[in-house]
């Protein structure tokens, strides 16, 4: 592995893209740091203490993972890359539904997508707008040790949080196509790998503390926890890259046909992947899970003037929906199941490819082209999605259980699993092949270091 990432700098094209990923990443972790005017910063860091700890997690908690601590802070890169990433998600699920995007998507080619694109550029700003709005007004009403958290509040404030958050969202979408077209790997999921990176200095400090701590009852965590932990972390992570990695190729024959010189056809596979819905199954169920943590942190004072009853059931759901409880527990990992069916539904459409095998001649052996070969994807996608939502479940309660059975703190346990765990992995790994088919292209080894390749440079 060392000798290929000495090679990727023997190439000028190959170096020339990693610089520049480094560079942008450096850009956008510069804008982390830059707050927005008007905020007491210390207020606002108790606000996101009191939200994290005693709410056990909420949608704002989850939005901070991604915007690498950002919006605790209320930078100008306070939304991170979800405005982007979410836009996009909802063009995809908007196509299927209207029939004008989809003839855009199927009949205008690269132009039809141009535009698609467009549009989720567009909505991004629209999104960012829409949270820039909300934000605002809600930490004009927020108080802390009876300190207002905004020190001028009015229409001024409004106008510059929302400007300031709409800026740095489209700057964010900008830096991640220019990554996407000039540097290496998907743009935002770089700099979203970037942003929950960030926070992996700070959770090693807070492990390194705990365990040389000279309390009077000795050191929070001893040894033999951090040898236990830094086996789990390589066992799971093993784990990630076999689940990711795992697919079924089902074999397509094509008519062979000339072309120029060249004879294309014959034989193919279509690869469909074990875990097709990657991390969006575990996204969508910790939003749906924090949501009412989030409900009755958005109320505040509002709260106490409700009648005590029900002030009883939101303070019950409230702990009923914390890390670590078994209704959580229960409720996430049924959420993960339902829509990692759901995602795939929605991302791979078994009509639609069995249309297009139709329309070049190509067809499954055994099976009749049309109708019985969607009725074959169904089928399959239905029974191959399930192993990859258990393993979803599996990984996404592995730091609730780290945390509970170890004793360390959850910022320690989510790097165990989870959302972080599965997102770095798998952009890494997307990385890395896009590196890897740079110096396999070149006659240089690649990171898995085959040995036919070495016969190419002789």
């Amino acid at each position: 592995m060392l000798r290929a990432l000495a090679n990727s700098f023997k190439i000028p094209e190959l170096r020339r893209r990693i610089l520049v990923t480094i560079g942008l990443i450096a850009v956008y972790r510069v804008g982390d740091y830059i707050p927005i005017p008007g905020i007491d910063a210390s207020a606002l860091k108790t606000l996101f203490d009191r939200l994290s700890q005693q709410l056990g997690g909420t949608l704002f908690t989850l939005l901070d993972l991604f915007s690498g601590g950002g919006l605790s802070q209320m930078t100008v890169f306070a939304l991170g890359p979800m405005p982007p990433i979410s836009a996009s998600i909802i063009m995809m699920l908007l196509i299927p539904v209207f029939p004008v995007l989809e003839q855009m998507v199927k009949e205008g080619g690269e132009a039809g997508r141009r535009k698609v694109n467009q549009y989720s550029r567009y909505l991004t700003v629209a999104l960012a707008i829409f949270q820039g709005l909300f934000i605002s007004l809600w930490l004009e009403r927020q108080m802390e040790a009876g300190v207002h958290l905004v020190e001028s509040p009015g229409i001024g404030f409004r106008l510059l949080t929302i400007i300031t958050l709409a800026s740095g969202t489209a700057f964010i979408m900008w830096l991640g196509e220019q990554i996407t077209a000039f540097g290496v790997g998907n743009g935002l999921s770089i700099l979203m790998s970037a942003a929950i990176l960030s926070r992996l200095p700070s959770a090693l400090h807070q492990l390194f503390t705990l365990s040389v701590s000279a309390a009077p009852g000795g050191a929070q965590i001893q040894p033999v926890t951090l040898v236990i932990l830094g086996i789990m972390l390589v066992l799971v992570v093993l784990f990630v890259i076999a689940i990711t990695q795992a697919q079924r190729r089902i074999p397509v024959q094509y008519p062979r046909r000339i072309m120029g010189r060249k004879m294309y056809g014959g034989a193919s596979y279509i690869p469909i992947r074990v875990n097709h819905a990657g991390v969006m199954p575990i996204i969508f169920a910790q939003s749906m899970i924090y949501f009412p943590a989030t409900l009755v942190g958005l109320a505040g004072g509002a709260v106490s003037a409700l009648p005590s009853w029900v002030q009883n059931f939101l303070n019950q759901m409230v702990r009923w929906f914390s890390h670590g409880h078994p209704v959580y527990t229960v409720t996430y990992i049924l959420a993960i199941l339902f829509f990692s069916y759901f995602y795939t539904v929605i991302a791979f459409n078994p009509v639609d490819v069995a249309d297009n095998m139709k329309k070049v001649g190509g067809f499954i052996p055994g099976i009749r082209p049309g109708r019985p070969t969607a009725e074959f994807f169904d089928r399959l996608l239905t029974r191959i999605t399930l192993p990859g939502a258990i393993f979803l479940a599996i990984l996404a309660v592995i730091p609730d259980v780290v945390g509970r059975w170890l004793r360390v703190p959850y910022s320690v346990a989510s790097f165990f699993g989870g959302t972080s765990l599965l997102i770095v992995v798998g952009v890494m790994l997307d990385t890395m092949r896009q590196v890897e088919s740079f110096l396999l292209m070149r006659n240089y080894e690649g990171f898995l270091g085959s040995s036919r390749f070495r016969g190419a440079r002789r």
